[in-house]
């Protein structure tokens, strides 16, 4: 869709459910800031979050990162904490609790509790009508510094949605506990492929395998986030679809709108669309906008 990030919405009866309210931009890719025409989509995205927190129930916070949570120091391409507050205050919330956090986490989720004005009470286990919630999973593999996330269960109407959030599918137990919910649908983030060094072929595999092992059981994989920071990993839904016979898409797909791979293309979106050099200082000085980049915004939406 354009950003880093997992947010969706989900409806179930009278309960509207935003997961991961939060957005990113990949501070640094290619030795490159993100380009005005993936901040203008970032705008884009932003707004909507905001507009579906408005008549939210309930929110849910899988992990404490900054793309997928909003922040008390948000950075310019990021969601500011203090946008959400005003629209959180009688929603139900449901966090990721203080397991497999590092202090810097701790920290970023105090703050952002702050400026809500409100506890963030741990969701892991839980159970409260057609919501679920896994107890802590590694935020892909095991015992990394990236710590644990929290994946969330939705039933309504016979039908089951899990959001599995940044487990990069390097982990069978992650996987093992999504399938024995039994889902119709899951909305889940595949490996890093663009991060070379640290996907070499050994972690490749594993992840090939709990991608495969996924799709045979589940008939709709939403693939999405780490896995299309590059456009390798557009060839992984497609080898997947074929081999499984099930549907694997991207959250683009999912929605009927176009592919907008932008981190991915941030070098080409350069040449495309040059960038006058103090472009991202004026813009977090909110001395220019992006009105001169936004034919972005309508080819992603």
């Amino acid at each position: 869709m354009g950003v880093r990030g997992l947010s969706c919405v989900v409806e179930a009866g009278s309960r509207k459910i935003v997961v991961d309210p939060g957005l990113a931009l990949g501070y640094q890719r290619h030795g490159l800031l993100p380009h005005p025409a993936q901040v203008a989509v970032g705008e884009r995205v932003r707004e909507n979050i905001l507009t579906e927190l408005q008549v939210a129930t309930d929110v849910v916070l899988s992990h404490i990162h900054g793309d997928h949570v909003p922040l008390a120091d948000a950075n310019p391409y990021q969601l500011n904490a203090r946008r959400v507050a005003p629209l959180c205050k009688t929603v139900q919330l449901w966090a990721k609790g203080p397991k497999g956090l590092s202090d810097n986490m701790l920290r970023r989720k105090e703050s952002l509790s702050d400026v809500l004005g409100r506890d963030l009470p741990n969701a892991e286990g839980q159970e409260d009508g057609p919501l679920s919630f896994s107890l802590a999973v590694p935020h892909g593999e095991p015992h990394s510094r990236l710590g644990a996330v929290m994946m969330t269960r939705v039933g309504s109407d016979g039908q089951v949605f899990v959001h599995a959030s940044d487990i990069q599918l390097l982990n069978s137990r992650a996987v093992s506990l999504i399938l024995d919910w039994q889902p119709d649908i899951v909305l889940v983030d595949g490996p890093p492929l663009y991060l070379k060094r640290f996907m070499d072929e050994k972690r490749r595999r594993r992840a090939w395998e709990q991608a495969l092992r996924l799709a045979q059981g589940v008939n709709t994989v939403i693939l999405d986030h780490h896995i299309l920071r590059c456009e390798e990993g557009l060839d992984w839904l497609d080898r997947l679809s074929a081999e499984t016979g099930h549907q694997v898409i991207c959250a683009a797909d999912f929605m009927k709108t176009t592919r907008c791979l932008l981190e991915a293309q941030r070098e080409e979106l350069y040449e495309e669309m040059p960038v006058p050099p103090d472009w991202h200082e004026a813009y977090a000085q909110e001395e220019t906008d992006t009105e001169d980049y936004r034919c972005y915004v309508h080819v992603c939406t």
